[in-house]
């Protein structure tokens, strides 16, 4: 059996979609610890880098007649903020720069994964995890730091017949500790789910007879992981957005 497998795998077509996603050491070929410096964290360098290009050195001029970079960042900055004060309020607009934040990580995170040869970080739940619990903990706390107690209202339907409230409240309370599970592998396993399939198809794009249906595949599954790329952010962000709300005002 083991020939069999080393047969094919000398003569047949082998490929691994999986293996973008493998974190190595950037130095060394050494086990990956704690403090070890890899190819995710060069990417997260790369990415909080081009942020701060855009937003900060981008910007920086405050024309009156934006530049190109300056009319991106300006048009981040409405988009962002528009969607923080339609969903959260009045209330939740002095968050907006927890929200900003958060998209322009994921949306850079996302498109500079698309680039040849370069890792895609927000397709690892370890990433995608810590930041959905860091939303998960900063609502739930501002949650009780704004009303105590009064908080757990969140979870009792007040406009639901008496006799379902004691039933729908155990569902609220399973779906709130859901949250951060959901939110992450929501976007780690969009971002991994696409990577892989591309990946598939351009191992048989070596294949001459199904070569050219490959390339076609690669490219309109390309710009569709662009459209994802750019979608995964925004459903991360405006669910930020809905978790803030709800503990700004917590009442059904």
């Amino acid at each position: 059996m083991t020939e069999q497998t080393s047969g094919a795998e000398e003569g047949g077509l082998v490929f691994h979609p999986m293996d973008q996603f493998r974190v190595t050491p950037l130095f060394g070929d050494g086990p990956v610890g704690i403090f070890t410096v890899t190819n995710v964290t060069l990417w997260m360098g790369l990415t909080v880098l081009c942020i701060f290009l855009l937003l900060v050195l981008g910007t920086s001029r405050r024309a009156l007649i934006p530049n190109r970079i300056q009319s991106i960042g300006e048009l981040a900055y409405g988009f962002i903020f528009k969607m923080v004060e339609d969903v959260s309020g009045k209330d939740g607009v002095k968050y907006f720069p927890l929200i900003m934040t958060l998209f322009m990580f994921i949306v850079f995170s996302n498109f500079l994964g698309l680039l040849p040869g370069a890792f895609t970080t927000t397709s690892h739940i370890a990433v995608t995890a810590v930041l959905a619990m860091g939303v998960f903990l900063f609502v739930t706390i501002l949650g009780f730091v704004k009303h105590g107690f009064g908080f757990l209202s969140v979870f009792w339907i007040s406009s639901a017949p008496l006799v379902l409230r004691p039933i729908l409240a155990i569902i609220e309370i399973i779906s709130y500790f859901v949250r951060p599970l959901s939110h992450s592998i929501r976007l780690a396993g969009n971002m991994m789910a696409g990577h892989a399939v591309i990946k598939v198809f351009a191992a048989f794009a070596a294949i001459a007879v199904i070569s050219p249906f490959s390339v076609i595949a690669i490219t309109a599954i390309y710009a569709l992981e662009v459209l994802v790329a750019f979608i995964q952010a925004y459903v991360f962000a405006i669910l930020t957005c809905v978790y803030l709300k709800d503990a700004l005002h917590p009442h059904h």
